[in-house]
């Protein structure tokens, strides 16, 4: 069965991909004569005095070539179908639209369909009168090169359009620019690593590569590569890649120590930008610690891709000096390539955190702690009930966790549990100013966001920060029952503003809601603080458990299908109840 793919049909994939691209860029245009023509030119190119850089091949490498087109680089681009050389009247096309008196240039890659039907068009374009002059690239590492047909064009490609494309903006002539690609193309070599070959539309998926392999120095058109190995981790594979292209024995590029390079690393079609970013860096801090060379420059992204092949291809430019980098640093209208140089800085120092009137080094939390009372009997209950809390969240983890995994990830009870520990060992070390009602409030929300992470962390952070707020507000010097009231309140307001939930949508408020209602009418009514500490747990209960009959609307579990759901109560609102439970036991 053919892979799925989202075109109208393999035959007319090409032609809407053009038409796409010339439609979005206003410089550009194609010539008429789909599907056997399919040429796109940079429709303000002044042909009468500038030469023109032309090159093509099969389509499947976007965006590769037509992405190259546009004032300062190509000229023109000649399309073929997927990964077959485009046609010899269409590269004539080619040239005949774009050649002016200076003369074109022809940047074609070594593939033996490329080298013929360009070979095959520059010649009639000369009997025409026209100056044309073609220069190919090879810059494949993977394999020896065979007397006959020699290395595969691939990736460095591109850098040889820019160079010589620049060149042509800038007034060179037919021989200046072809000198500048031919001393281009002689100091590039690339090397390609992928987890996956590729799919041509309509064709079923392919499955050469088993799940824990990936290949070694394979082609840009599916071609099987130079070797298979098992999957390590990426930096291990990025370094062998820098060896074969660079390395001191055997290498196809010999780099010096004091080298400056280009480093461009190409994304060949489903790669991540997460694995693409990491190897790029691992690569550069390889060519220098290897190579002992200069990174100056540092490309990265899908330059010549292999429709979806999930992998990379990692490219070398010896000889980096002024002129070149000029020369890839000038403007160009081509829509593929940076619109910014790609200056490679790797000893950027990190900025400093940028800090709030109520943040606090370890020291000065540690001071605050010391100094905070923290040995006076409201500190000491205040110890012993997150103690208790912290104790039944841990009991609770299993529980929760398979609670959870009805209705979520199966997390929830090892999260919390993390925020316990967390906080346990904050207790132990003394970091935490338990004489302090609003300090202590702040303290447990960073605790809880740096130990919990996810959802969960943020939601109780932004709890223990609203509350920690509204006491400092309040300017209580001890802890207060209206005062813990009106502070747990505010936790639960700024949830729902924030998280969006409201009572009845099954969520962790569905028992913190009613819990701080509770608090606050028998802080009201001025009773003792362990009988409003049990009237806030019960009501806690009672919310939790009324979250059996309730559909979600708000968090992971609004995904999951209402039967799904039903009999179970919500795992973060059991959670409340659990620690509340706890604290009013330890009162």
């Amino acid at each position: 069965m053919a892979a799925k793919a989202l075109i109208d049909s393999p035959e007319t994939v090409v032609t809407a991909a053009i038409d796409g691209l010339v439609s979005s860029n206003p410089h550009l245009a194609r010539l008429d004569g789909y599907p056997d023509i399919k040429v796109v030119i940079d429709a303000t190119f002044d042909k009468s005095s500038s030469v023109a850089v032309i090159s093509g091949g099969g389509s499947g490498h976007e965006p590769a070539m037509a992405g190259y087109v546009g004032r300062g680089m190509l000229a023109a681009a000649v399309c073929g179908e997927v990964f077959a050389s485009p046609s010899e009247d269409a590269v004539l096309a080619a040239i005949r639209a774009v050649t002016g008196p200076a003369g074109c240039l022809l940047i074609v890659m070594n593939y033996t369909g490329d080298r013929l039907n360009f070979g095959a068009a520059a010649e009639r374009a000369k009997v025409e009168g026209l100056k044309v002059e073609m220069v190919v690239t090879a810059d494949d590492c993977a394999l020896k090169a065979k007397a006959a047909v020699g290395r595969r064009g691939i990736a460095g490609t591109v850098l040889v359009h820019k160079i010589a494309g620049a060149t042509a903006a800038a007034g060179g002539s037919l021989e200046e620019v072809k000198a500048a690609a031919e001393g281009a193309a002689a100091s590039i070599g690339t090397m390609g690593a992928s987890l996956s070959g590729c799919t041509v539309f309509g064709q079923p998926s392919s499955d050469r590569l088993g799940p824990q392999e990936f290949e070694m120095g394979l082609g840009i058109h599916g071609e099987p590569g130079a070797y298979r190995e098992r999957m390590r981790p990426m930096s291990g594979i990025v370094d062998e890649m820098v060896s074969r292209i660079a390395g001191e024995t055997d290498s196809y590029l010999p780099v010096e120590k004091g080298d400056r390079v280009v480093l461009l690393v190409n994304n060949l079609g489903s790669t991540t930008p997460l694995e693409m970013h990491g190897a790029a860096a691992a690569a550069a801090r390889l060519v220098q610690s290897q190579l002992n060379a200069t990174v100056e420059r540092l490309y990265i992204g899908p330059f010549m891709t292999s429709l979806g092949m999930h992998g990379l291809s990692v490219t070398l430019l010896r000889g980096a000096n002024e002129a070149i980098m000029k020369l890839l640093d000038a403007p160009t209208e081509a829509p593929a390539w940076p619109s910014a140089p790609a200056i490679y800085a790797p000893d950027k120092a990190p900025l400093p955190l940028p800090t709030g009137p109520n943040d606090e080094t370890e020291e000065q939390a540690a001071g605050a702690a010391a100094g905070s009372g923290t040995d006076t009997e409201q500190a000491q209950t205040v110890r012993r009930c997150l103690e208790a809390a912290c104790r039944a969240l841990h009991a609770a983890e299993a529980e929760l966790n398979a609670l959870d995994g009805k209705v979520g990830d199966g997390d929830c009870g090892s999260t919390l549990a993390k925020g316990a520990s967390a906080i346990q060992a904050a207790l132990q070390s003394g970091a935490l100013p338990l004489g302090d009602p609003a300090s202590t409030a702040l303290a447990l929300a960073s605790l809880a966001g740096r130990s919990m992470g996810g959802t969960s962390g943020a939601i109780y952070k932004l709890c223990m920060t609203a509350a920690g707020a509204s006491l400092r507000q309040q300017g209580q010097q001890g802890l207060t029952l209206p005062a813990a009231a009106a502070a747990l309140l505010a936790g639960v307001a700024a949830i729902s503003k924030y998280g969006g939930a409201q009572l009845g949508d099954r969520t962790m408020l569905d028992a913190l809601g009613p819990a701080a209602e509770a608090l606050n009418v028998m802080a009201n009514d001025w009773q003792a603080a362990e009988a409003a500490a049990d009237a806030a747990a019960s009501a806690a209960e009672a919310g939790a458990e009324a979250t059996c009959s309730m559909t979600a609307a708000a968090g992971r579990a609004s995904y999951v299908p209402a039967e799904q759901q039903e009999g179970t109560p919500d795992p973060g609102a059991r959670a409340v109840a659990i620690w509340l439970r706890a604290v009013a036991n330890a009162l």
